[in-house]
């Protein structure tokens, strides 16, 4: 196989073969006759997740909406296609999803697969709107999991890739709607202590960003819902202690901010402002690599802090850091099942050694607060701790166990963290 590296290029697949089927069908030949098989999405893992020793399969042609069923609420999608994609559908048929990631480029399935979220109190993963998921197992027999008919389908969705390919998914979906997005700057870190619920609260959609030079947030960015009817949202000119932003930022300090979703009030749908990035362009700040804890939000502001008292190892190396909410769900792998979670991601410079060892000092600090780290993103916590963190993994193997007996989808990743 022609090398094949990821979405950031730190990490070299080393997979013997890749396979890009058109249909449903030849992608179940193919997984039937493999003996090792991996799905790869558009590569924006950082880690070893999504690698194999035997075939790695790509969606990519796979990538078409199958139906739009308005009396069900609901869009049904090939497991190939990017949320950037589904999106502009969606909008010019009057609909929408519930939330995006800060990046459009990912796709439905591999997002779903890791976990991987938007922002907001009262918003879910982008997995809680997965209705249902055609998966194909080791057999290459088709098989689908519906929330609210099978109890295993919480398993199957947030599902590391050990059940078998995505091939299909089946998504709730909503009304379309309009965001107002407003930057404030200089958010105090010491506003989070009593004032943390007001901060998260205060938009649909919040996400503050640091570098962790000073003891302030650089940025805030609010994704407010636009009434119907209503103008251009100006906002105030202070928000707990920020000031509102007069031009438009990029996230990390000295980029040119043309890539960013609009900003300053300006109203728009909710498929370009929701992202941060704009499906157009590149979103990268150059080579990165990504990191990111979920901890429970009643323990928000004391891990907050303790990273902090770490910003003369963390600064030199960081792009940006941000933070985010993400409500409580039930699909047994995601970082925020049984909880209400604060997720706190770095963007690191490509200073790969640097990083990895600085992470454990991160992972000591959060380790009081019942850290959980991004499955897709780069991690040192040892095995033992990752596993006990998930009260449902015995369920999850067993489940993993009837789609895969022989653990064709298996690869070392797992065998280390969920095994």
């Amino acid at each position: 196989m022609q090398e094949e590296r990821n979405w950031a290029g730190n990490y070299r697949f080393g997979a013997a073969e890749l396979f890009e089927p058109e249909q449903v069908e030849q992608l179940q030949d193919w997984v039937a006759k493999s003996q090792q098989v991996r799905a790869l999405g558009t590569r924006h893992s950082f880690n070893s997740i999504a690698d194999t020793e035997g075939s790695l399969v790509s969606l990519k042609k796979m990538n078409q909406v199958l139906e739009l069923d308005q009396a069900r609420g609901t869009v049904t999608v090939e497991g190939g296609i990017r949320y950037g994609e589904l999106a502009e559908f969606l909008h010019n048929n009057n609909y929408a999803l519930h939330n995006l990631a800060s990046l459009p480029h990912i796709t439905i399935a591999g997002a779903c697969a890791t976990g991987t979220h938007g922002s907001g109190d009262r918003n879910g993963g982008l997995a809680t709107a997965v209705r249902s998921i055609e998966v194909v197992t080791a057999s290459g027999e088709k098989v689908v999991f519906t929330r609210g008919e099978q109890p295993e389908a919480d398993g199957a969705i947030v599902g590391l890739g050990a059940l078998g390919i995505v091939s299909k998914l089946t998504l709730d979906i909503m009304p379309s709607f309009d965001i107002s997005q407003l930057l404030y700057e200089k958010l105090p870190l010491s506003r989070l202590e009593s004032g943390i619920d007001g901060v998260f609260s205060s938009a649909y959609s919040v996400s503050l960003f640091t570098d962790w030079s000073s003891d302030r947030f650089n940025q805030v960015w609010l994704k407010h819902l636009a009434l119907a009817g209503a103008e251009d949202m100006r906002g105030e000119e202070e928000f707990h202690g920020a000031t509102r932003a007069v031009a438009k930022l990029h996230p990390v300090p000295g980029i040119s901010a043309e890539p960013c979703s609009e900003q300053l009030g300006v109203r728009g749908p909710w498929h370009v402002r929701l992202p941060h990035f704009r499906m157009a362009f590149t979103p990268s700040a150059g080579e990165e690599l990504q990191s990111e804890y979920f901890v429970p939000r009643k323990h928000a502001y004391a891990a907050l802090e303790a990273i902090h008292q770490l910003r003369e190892h963390i600064a030199p190396l960081i792009y940006i850091s941000e933070v985010r909410t993400i409500a409580a769900d039930q699909l047994w792998m995601s970082p925020s099942y049984g909880r209400d979670s604060v997720a706190i991601h770095f963007t690191w410079k490509p200073l790969g050694e640097a990083v990895q060892r600085v992470l454990p000092l991160i992972e000591a600090a959060l380790e009081p607060y019942e850290a959980r780290p991004h499955w897709g993103k780069l991690f040192t916590m040892a095995p033992e701790r990752v596993k006990s963190q998930y009260e449902k993994r015995a369920d999850f193997l067993s489940l993993a166990a009837k789609c895969d007996p022989q653990g064709k989808f298996r690869n070392s990743f797992l065998d280390r963290y969920v095994w």
